[in-house]
């Protein structure tokens, strides 16, 4: 086990791999990684009593990638990764036991900022922005194979029959691909910024993904995915009284 400034992987993905999933297995968790853990388990993809969690306070990481480019002369020297910039949780929320004193919980921030700003923009303004962003992808998956949140046993985009999405990597594709995957994780990402921070081509994923759980919180009132074990998620049951725009 190394922990140190670079130890910036949400880790809690590797319990969905095929050999840990039935077995006990120990899981060092920082807040994100603990989230990423809740919400695997309140969808059952994993067993509580088949973890033990060790909780290790986050100071805030740093990117391995910022770093290979160079020009800095130490790791006490390469900035903080933008993901743990805009962490609200560093320590951790569920755990067995804990390694170290909690760290203090950041100052409140806007954590929608950049989402007020696009929402300023025109309609096409707004679809010109998200085009040129689509046509940057790869389609390589890197951001829906790092998510925790993205848990699902068989995925859609994996199927042939039916087939949901082309092989064909196009602009039409590309827009199709992340509505239906931000959608797909809309009251259960837990803000990690991993998708962000793994793709190659530099998309602004996390714009996409707070987008959606701002209008969440509008819609439901105040909600972050993977804090409580016992809070449902928004959009995983049905009351009488949900507002009508969701419809």
């Amino acid at each position: 086990m190394v922990w140190d400034d670079f130890a910036i992987n949400n880790l809690a993905i590797y319990l969905l791999d095929k050999p840990n999933k039935d077995r006990k297995v120990a899981l060092f968790v920082k807040g994100c990684d603990s989230r990423g853990v809740v919400r695997m388990l309140q969808d059952n993809q994993i067993k509580r009593e088949n973890i033990y969690l060790i909780g290790i306070p986050c100071p805030g990481l740093k990117d391995p990638k910022t770093a290979a480019r160079g020009y800095y002369k130490d790791a006490g020297s390469v900035p903080e990764a933008k993901k743990c910039e805009e962490c609200r949780h560093p320590n951790p929320v569920l755990y067995d036991e804990i390694l170290g004193t909690p760290v203090e919980e950041p100052q409140e921030k806007d954590r929608f900022a950049e989402v007020n700003e696009l929402e300023k923009k025109s309609v096409d303004e707004r679809y010109a922005y998200w085009t040129a962003q689509a046509d940057k992808c790869l389609r390589c998956f890197a951001c829906r194979n790092v998510c925790p949140a993205c848990s699902c046993p068989d995925c859609m985009f994996d199927c042939t029959k039916p087939r949901w999405l082309d092989k064909e990597v196009s602009t039409e594709q590309n827009q199709f691909f992340h509505m239906i995957r931000v959608w797909h994780v809309a009251d259960r990402c837990i803000e990690c910024g991993e998708c962000e921070r793994v793709c190659p081509a530099g998309l602004p994923l996390m714009q996409l993904n707070r987008k959606l759980i701002k209008d969440i919180n509008e819609l439901f009132g105040p909600f972050e995915a993977g804090l409580d074990l016992e809070q449902r998620p928004p959009l995983t049951h049905y009351e009488t009284g949900d507002p009508e725009e969701l419809m």
